[in-house]
């Protein structure tokens, strides 16, 4: 066995490790913590696979960014976990029947002649000066141009949603200021000037 090998395989037995204690911890921050390794651990794999941009993108964005607020999220929820458990034995058949078929689909296409393991041999050593990212970019905004902005799109209409279905407009107590109301004001509205008669102290005091 090659370095690249035991690389490879090293890599490999601590993501399904990862992955599989994600669907398995009883904690919800520690199954958050298990998908930061597996993020990691599949950079790493994509590294190895001359995939570099990919595998620094995953840790910036995922790891560094979306893995962090899903940890904010999950420790300031304060999640009620026997709640979570219950009616677990009632979606196990539903949930196990889905995970069959996944398995199956996955052990056809690896058998199959067409995406088998001997269908996809090591790479090829790329040249000195080859771009991993000009390359991505190059396929992005020329093959896959119009699935890349239709996704896109996707996207937009998702954070509009988003918004949408979370904002809420509070009826009574919300104290606010309309901009329009503050420019139209004029000078003599700011400041009112009360022609108020003298007032005497008791006891013959003066004024």
């Amino acid at each position: 066995m090659t370095v690249q090998e035991f690389i490879f395989w090293f890599f490999a037995a601590i993501l399904v490790f990862a992955a599989l204690r994600v669907i398995t911890a009883r904690n919800p921050v520690h199954a958050a913590l298990f998908l930061v390794l597996a993020f990691c651990t599949s950079a790493g794999l994509w590294i190895q696979l001359e995939a570099e941009f990919l595998g620094i993108a995953l840790v910036l964005v995922y790891v560094g960014a979306v893995m962090v607020l899903f940890l904010f999220v999950v420790m300031m929820l304060d999640i009620n976990l026997a709640r979570l458990r219950e009616g677990f034995w009632g979606y196990l058949p539903v949930g196990a029947t889905v995970a069959l078929l996944l398995v199956a689909e996955m052990a056809l296409v690896l058998a199959g002649p067409y995406f088998g393991l001997s269908e996809a041999p090591r790479p090829s050593a790329l040249p000195a000066g080859h771009s991993n990212t000009k390359e991505l970019g190059r396929l992005l905004y020329t093959d896959y141009v119009y699935p890349f902005e239709l996704a896109a799109v996707i996207l937009l209409v998702a954070i509009v949603a988003a918004i949408a279905l979370t904002l809420r407009r509070r009826k009574h107590g919300s104290k606010h200021m309309d901009p329009a109301k503050q420019v139209a004001v004029r000078s003599k509205d700011r400041v009112r000037i009360v022609s108020m008669p003298p007032v005497k102290k008791p006891n013959g005091g003066g004024d």
